[in-house]
């Protein structure tokens, strides 16, 4: 049990954990202030708290559906702000101070989105516990190493940011919002799947004896790029075309800026 904990709590905590460690290396690198971070933990941890008493209705909702297209819609508005961000980023970089504002409310709204979903998993998780208390503590203990390890390693991933020139850090972070919100898309995709608004197809390749998605480090490329071992081709098409996308508007805005 106290395993299965930290696998459970370390798989919802990592990918909001690399999100704030990039974001908040955006905010040093633009000298803003931190205050949207803290706020939307607040927020973050409110609506989780509320979305997860609320799971089993929702989830019952829409004919069984409501918790995959309620996710759903929280990853791909995700994935519409940090587009958002990484565009005015690469704005700010051109013409200083430019629309601080928007960057932050992104951030705020994006960060607490990813706190809601992956923080009610965990409420839901650790307090279908309460009624088995020999379980408890060892559920407990499992949940804070699961929270530990997954906060490490985005505290970690933020240092790694902030060490960089400032040149460097504008363009790691961008590309690992990317790649993070191609991720999100990907989840949002099989969640469609689920709830079969999309197609299920079989696997174009299975990298599982290679790397296991229940590894720490298939949990953390998970967390990253949302790795998938038995992905589907639609699940590879949606993914890459996200991708291109972000690459597309990114590469539009610097070619502009370039030239004024």
């Amino acid at each position: 049990m106290l395993l299965t904990s930290v696998m459970v709590v370390l798989r919802e905590v990592l990918e909001v954990a690399l999100l704030l460690s990039v974001l908040l290396a955006t905010t040093r690198m633009l000298d803003l202030r931190a205050r949207w971070f803290y706020i939307a933990l607040l927020l973050g941890g409110l609506a989780a708290i509320v979305y997860g008493e609320n799971l089993v209705r929702v989830s019952q909702a829409l004919n069984g559906t409501g918790q995959e297209l309620v996710n759903a819609g929280i990853l791909i508005t995700i994935y519409i702000l940090l587009a958002i961000v990484t565009t005015l980023l690469l704005l700010n970089w051109r013409k200083q101070q430019y629309h601080l504002p928007i960057i932050q409310g992104a951030m705020l709204l994006a960060v607490t989105l990813a706190i809601m979903r992956e923080g009610s998993e965990v409420y839901v998780y650790l307090t279908s516990f309460w009624l088995h208390p020999p379980l408890l503590p060892s559920v407990i203990i499992g949940a804070l190493l699961g929270a530990g390890i997954g906060y490490s390693l985005g505290a970690l991933f933020y240092y790694f940011l902030c060490s960089l020139s400032p040149k460097y850090t504008l363009m790691t972070s961008c590309i690992l919002l990317t790649i993070l919100a191609a991720g999100m898309i990907l989840q949002a995709t099989q969640l469609f799947i689920q709830a079969n608004l999309l197609p299920g197809q079989e696997p174009l390749w299975d990298s599982s004896q290679l790397l296991r998605e229940d590894s720490i480090p298939g949990q953390l490329l998970f967390a990253i790029a949302g790795y998938e071992a038995t992905p589907t081709p639609l699940e590879v098409m949606v993914y890459a075309g996200s991708i291109f996308l972000m690459l597309c508007v990114l590469g539009g805005v610097y070619y502009r800026c370039s030239r004024d």
